[in-house]
């Protein structure tokens, strides 16, 4: 999609082309480092929360004010949603700063590909003639930024696993040595496991996978959506700029809110279910059921 302008130089008129693409535009560079409309977005968005706190933590009363009623009421909110997934208030006391946090980053970063200050730029000499660069552009719409999201998610979800029950538990989950172990331990009991423990350790080897699978999955799932709404409302304010794209853009001030809720709601998910030993649930139930067997022949 390329939104034409001209640039008028004397008698020369150029024309100033803008193009959405899927990478994100550099704006200028410290050395080797290439600072992108995407990066400076984020780290815009980081100053937002930062300035949030800060703001919030000076007026902090016994008897709330509108603003900190108003984010009293998100956080508890938001609190309880997080109970409903992790079944405890003490887990959830443990993974709510980090999923909030990353809650109000998304979201940010989401609604800043929203704001209407497209032409807030510089103009730079492409292959093709002018080209037009956002100094800012929502970080979620690159997928380096959505990327290390996910990879920070998925990462911090395992480390906070080994914390909560161990290195060992957390290693035998992908590569289960102990179902290995079984077929010596339990074969004269139970000759089934020289089938089940096989199929239990190719089961772990799949889980690792699915570790990596969910790095695709999140950035590709949040990338997706919010390059998708930039460029439906570019679209849209191409064919008609006043009146066509307002209806567009509250549903992807709607859809912002929804992206950062999922994303925020699946890294509370795996953070709960990193930290939850299913060893001794199975070991639980397994109890559970012998206790019944032995009151049924009783």
């Amino acid at each position: 999609m390329a939104i034409e302008q001209t640039h008028t130089t004397g008698e020369v008129v150029e024309e100033v082309s803008h193009e959405i693409t899927l990478f994100a535009e550099s704006i200028f560079h410290f050395g080797n480092f290439n600072i992108t409309n995407a990066l400076l977005s984020s780290w815009f968005a980081v100053l937002v929360i930062i300035m949030l706190v800060i703001i919030l933590r000076k007026k902090l009363k016994e008897v709330p004010g509108v603003l900190q009623n108003i984010f009293e009421i998100i956080l508890e909110g938001a609190l309880d949603l997080c109970d409903q997934v992790t079944n405890s208030r003490k887990l959830s006391m443990k993974v709510f700063p980090i999923a909030i946090s990353v809650f109000f980053f998304v979201l940010i970063n989401n609604w800043l590909g929203l704001l209407p200050i497209g032409g807030l730029g510089i103009i730079e000499k492409g292959e093709h003639g002018l080209a037009f660069i956002p100094f800012l552009r929502g970080g979620t719409a690159d997928v380096n930024t959505t990327i290390a999201l996910a990879v920070m998610a998925v990462i911090g979800a395992n480390l906070f696993g080994i914390f909560s029950i161990g290195i060992w538990k957390i290693f035998n989950k992908y590569v289960n040595v102990k179902a290995l172990g079984q077929i010596f331990t339990k074969i004269k009991k139970d000759k089934t496991v020289i089938i089940v423990a096989p199929i239990t350790f190719f089961v772990g080897l799949l889980e690792l996978v699915g570790e990596f699978a969910k790095i695709a999955s999140l950035s590709f799932r949040l990338f997706g959506n919010v390059f998708a709404g930039e460029v439906l409302l570019a679209s849209m304010a191409a064919l008609f700029a006043y009146i066509l794209p307002v209806p567009f853009l509250f549903l992807e001030i709607l859809v912002g809110v929804i992206q950062a809720l999922i994303f925020s709601m699946l890294l509370i998910v795996y953070f709960t279910i990193s930290a939850t030993d299913h060893e001794e649930h199975g070991e639980h139930e397994e109890e559970h059921g012998h206790h019944k067997e032995n009151i049924a022949v009783s």
